[in-house]
């Protein structure tokens, strides 16, 4: 977070991301970031950056999800929600871009939204304690993983939220580390070019057909492969080709 005193005031910039400020890993690793000037995420995050240093006791947040506070619930409210828009014949579905799923709570919660009929799609990594795929407990979830010549290591939840989508970003798994023993953040994101680009980024990552390993309901993961004259994709290429 950046404070400057500017002619309308004290004005805060914030940068929110999903990895690490490390030149290293910079170079190997796929990460997001957005930065911000919105007055209720700066207020969040001054918050957040006042309890670490113990300024100030724990604090409402009011457009940040933080662990170990209100991360969880807000999650699990979400999922509920696209259980109850499928119900209800409201659009529905949840789409996510992780690096490891754990989470027991989660998981459960997922299978529940998935037997409600919410199509589910999880782009996880490495550790997936999900099964999917599997009759009467996960038939409409679907798992697959990218694995390239970088880390993926980005973190990005969609929820959509009867045809008003909700995207959120930051830097915490659905794990129990995360969500219960930790200080991590995710950020809503409202403005709708940077939703649309992370929807783009979502739709390319689930049609990569080069790198993608796909989850079997056995627990089996299958690389997939260009099929019926498709067209090759590697996401990861895709994403490179792009320059500044």
């Amino acid at each position: 977070m950046i404070v400057r005193e500017e002619s309308c005031g004290v004005k805060r910039y914030v940068h929110v991301g999903t990895g690490n400020y490390h030149t290293g890993t910079a170079r190997l690793y796929g990460d997001l970031g957005i930065i911000s000037c919105n007055q209720q995420l700066g207020e969040d995050v001054s918050r957040l950056f006042n309890e670490l240093t113990g300024a100030i006791t724990t604090q409402d947040y009011n457009l940040l999800l933080v662990a170990p506070h209100n991360m969880r619930e807000r999650f699990t409210a979400l999922i509920r929600q696209e259980a109850d828009h499928c119900k209800a014949g409201k659009p529905a579905g949840i789409r996510a871009k992780l690096n490891q799923l754990q989470d027991r709570d989660i998981i459960r919660e997922l299978y529940l939204a998935s037997q409600a009929g919410v199509p589910i799609a999880l782009n996880v990594r490495g550790l997936c304690g999900l099964r999917a795929g599997v009759p009467g407990l996960s038939e409409t979830i679907r798992v697959f993983s990218i694995l390239g010549r970088f880390l993926e290591h980005s973190r990005i939840y969609r929820f959509e939220n009867g045809g008003d989508p909700i995207f959120l970003i930051g830097s915490a798994d659905w794990m129990k580390r995360n969500l219960d023993r930790r200080m991590e953040t995710i950020v809503p994101i409202s403005d709708p070019e940077i939703k649309a680009e992370l929807e783009e980024i979502l739709s390319v990552y689930e049609r990569d057909n080069i790198f993608s390993w796909d989850m079997m309901p056995d627990g089996r993961y299958v690389r997939r492969k260009p099929v019926n004259g498709e067209e090759p994709l590697a996401a990861q290429s895709h994403f490179a080709s792009f320059t500044c």
